[in-house]
């Protein structure tokens, strides 16, 4: 088989592109990859060497059609991770997701309905917007679409975009929506890795708000397993939730990583909440049960005591990315407003 992976060298793509040349030797990758700030050559460093023949890195952007053609056109599947994912920097420039999400999406999704590649869509649980703290309820494949930033309602538009294709174009694809992902690899600037990142340089953690909204927590090879299932197993023009039932406050999170540092549970400052910052994901995965898929991490500890691992080990993977994201941060907030 011969898969294109678009925005492999990022966190979730690039654990992905690992596992999968570890685990499925009659597997041809190509990554193509716009290597943005966001992500990092050497999250691939050795797989060359590692798998001769099997596995090439294309830098170029997903809104290149005359590139995107060319590389789908001798692939079997895309898998489609690409995408501007932060909340923070949607809301200070929009434009950039629309462009990437929406846009690189639809040049992807016509390069694949050409040559009759299999499409698999990476979403995320954020485009159902948010769910009240105090309820029980979770997210299915039919809540309604209520994204709250810019860079939510542009993965939705890209759901809807991979549903159009299917219905009016005939393209085999299907679409996975994912809770949030922990784990190696993560840039620096998303939550769990900004706070491991600071507490390792001996700053406390900052926490929006009074920290008590809610996420859903996945290991990232967890995320990946249940992609190669919905691969296999799925149902074209099919939604699929995946989550691994890890709901947690941000302050649980933060109160969780203060203890693996030895720090109090009190050792950290609240900052000025994000505006429409959600208040709580929560995923029903009964259709990725039903494929047979379950998450191994099952325990949130541990699996963050070895991400935290994982950076004490690798300084110099995150050290310049994380001066350059708090830099981002304290330009975000001349332009918000508060302390950030």
């Amino acid at each position: 088989m011969r898969i294109v992976v678009t925005g492999g060298a990022g966190f979730i793509g690039s654990n992905f592109v690992r596992s999968t040349l570890a685990q499925r030797p009659d597997v041809q990758v190509t990554v193509l990859d716009a290597l943005t700030y966001a992500a990092n050559p050497a999250n691939l460093s050795g797989l060359a060497d590692a798998y001769p023949g099997r596995f090439r890195l294309v830098e170029g952007s997903i809104t290149d059609a005359r590139l995107v053609d060319e590389l789908v056109a001798g692939a079997d599947l895309v898998v489609h991770f690409a995408a501007e994912s932060h909340n923070d920097n949607s809301l200070t420039n929009p434009l950039a997701f629309i462009t990437t999400n929406v846009t690189g999406t639809a040049v992807l999704l016509e390069a694949a309905t050409t040559h009759g590649a299999h499409f698999h869509h990476i979403s995320t649980d954020e485009v159902f917007g948010d769910l009240p703290l105090e309820s029980t309820e979770k997210f299915t494949p039919s809540t309604p679409y209520n994204p709250s930033s810019p860079y939510s309602a542009s993965k939705a538009a890209s759901d809807h975009l991979v549903r159009a294709w299917v219905r009016s174009k005939g393209l085999d694809a299907t679409i996975s929506n994912c809770s949030n992902n922990y784990g190696p690899r993560q840039h620096p600037e998303k939550f769990i890795p900004r706070q491991i990142t600071g507490l390792i340089e001996g700053h406390k953690p900052r926490v929006y708000g009074a920290g008590l909204n809610v996420r859903d927590w996945i290991h990232v090879d967890d995320h990946n397993a249940a992609v190669w299932t919905v691969i296999d197993k799925g149902e074209t023009g099919k939604t699929y939730l995946i989550g691994a039932d890890g709901e947690k406050t941000n302050l649980e999170v933060v109160t969780a990583l203060l203890g693996i540092f030895g720090h109090p549970d009190n050792w950290f400052v609240h900052v000025t909440d994000r505006p429409g910052h959600d208040r709580r994901y929560a995923i029903d995965a009964s259709s990725m049960r039903a494929l047979g898929w379950r998450p191994v991490y099952t325990d949130f500890a541990a699996g963050l005591k070895a991400t935290v691992d994982w950076y004490t080990q690798h300084p110099q993977w995150w050290e310049s990315a994380r001066h350059d994201a708090e830099t981002r941060y304290r330009d975000t907030e001349k332009e918000l407003g508060g302390n950030r």
